[in-house]
């Protein structure tokens, strides 16, 4: 397992990279008709997502259960402040 530096997480993060999470269905090798869900979270670069890609090529050229489908969630996780107006406000003593 490689460890990566928060400070190297950082610059990544400036540089785009985003938290990105793939849903992976897939058929059992040994059962075809049932499908099993596989996750898998990484920081990548969107819309083109390289590293989803790289991982769902290795996926098919060297594993034994067919692909069905992924779907790929992304997040920017550095971004403006968000914040809301507040209507009330109360005072307890």
């Amino acid at each position: 397992m490689t460890v990566i530096s928060s400070e190297t997480q950082f610059k990544k993060q400036l540089q785009d990279y985003r938290l990105t999470t793939a849903e992976v269905i897939y058929h059992m090798p040994d059962h075809p008709s049932l499908l099993q869900t596989f996750i898998w979270q990484t920081m990548d670069i969107a819309p083109t997502f390289p590293s989803i890609q790289k991982f769902l090529l290795h996926w098919e050229q060297n594993l034994e259960g067919k692909l069905h489908s992924a779907k790929v969630m992304s997040a920017s996780l550095i971004k403006p402040s968000e914040f809301k107006l507040v209507d009330h406000e109360w005072q307890i003593h």
